[in-house]
């Protein structure tokens, strides 16, 4: 029931939006479909239900969605998309709210047999084990970084219906020659060229703070973020860390990882970047000016961070 009552707020969300961009932005049909990226068919569908429920009548009913704020933050930075859900009291109680939202939002999203991309992290191992427990048929997933046990099922989830393409090497080497040596392992570059295949990409973003995934996971030290964030670094995409302009910042382990290339990331059409926290808008807002991502989902608290020191 529960899962039931938030993919109706999803819908009526979704049909807010799509009101929106017809009857305030005066999109086609044909463009919303591609904006939103779901059939037109479904556009049609979805503007009749939103006419039928009250969602249109004299105006978009804007207190049913968080339209007018993902629409700000969608133009500002040039996203295809922003997603935002209610925020969350507490680290763990927002990541698994993000996580869910992100999990029903790309459902709605995912081809038939599409393959996903999946980033390290706290809240993208929640997206993923969220997808593999509640999709209809079996996902297969990417990994974009070393590190099996990043990407496996947690010891909650009863059902995981996912296939599972892993990168079989650590995330960090001991040695950039021994990472020149791994990517040159056939099953390693087997991984690699299956991700410009993937239809969507997700990424969590983050933070540079004592509670950063990164150094709870003993990926950096206290002491090397120390470093970073005295040289600007505000936050990191698969570990590769940035200012809050977007600009890549120098840091002692780029030559020690095993994880996919910005540039590669950046060939890549639908990258979905899902984080929230007010520890995590510097990062967030980076990510958004090095044009690291298409579609962010955040939280209201985070969404209304960002406008207020951005916009």
């Amino acid at each position: 029931m529960e899962i039931d009552s938030k993919r109706t707020s999803f819908e009526e969300d979704l049909m807010a939006k799509i009101a929106w961009y017809y009857y305030i932005d005066n999109l086609t049909q044909i463009q919303i479909a591609e904006q939103v990226g779901i059939p037109r068919l479904r556009v049609i569908k979805l503007l009749e239900k939103a006419r039928q429920t009250g969602i249109v009548q004299f105006k978009i009913a804007e207190n049913n969605s968080h339209v007018s704020m993902e629409n700000a933050i969608a133009r500002h930075f040039g996203l295809k998309d922003v997603f935002i859900v209610p925020s969350a009291s507490g680290m763990d109680n927002r990541n698994e709210a993000l996580a869910e939202a992100a999990a029903i939002y790309i459902a709605n999203r995912l081809p038939e047999n599409a393959f996903i991309n999946m980033g390290y992290g706290d809240t993208t191992c929640r997206v993923l084990n969220h997808l593999a427990s509640n999709s209809s048929s079996r996902i297969s997933v990417v990994s974009l970084t070393g590190g099996v046990n990043y990407y496996l099922p947690n010891t909650m989830t009863n059902v995981f219906n996912a296939r599972l393409y892993l990168t079989p090497a650590p995330f960090v080497m001991s040695t950039p020659e021994m990472v020149t040596a791994i990517n040159n392992e056939p099953a390693v570059r087997e991984i690699a060229e299956m991700v410009p295949l993937s239809s969507i990409s997700i990424i969590g973003i983050g933070g540079i703070d004592e509670n950063a995934t990164t150094v709870r996971t003993g990926i950096v030290t206290p002491k090397d973020l120390r470093y970073l964030s005295m040289q600007g670094a505000v936050g990191d995409v698969l570990c590769h860390f940035f200012d809050i302009n977007g600009q890549l910042v120098e840091s002692p382990l780029d030559d020690r990882l095993i994880t996919t290339p910005l540039e590669t990331l950046a060939e890549q059409k639908n990258v979905i970047g899902v984080a929230g926290g007010a520890n995590k808008v510097s990062a967030i807002i980076g990510a958004l000016n090095g044009k690291f991502l298409d579609i962010l989902v955040t939280d209201q608290d985070t969404a209304e961070l960002i406008i207020k020191r951005s916009l």
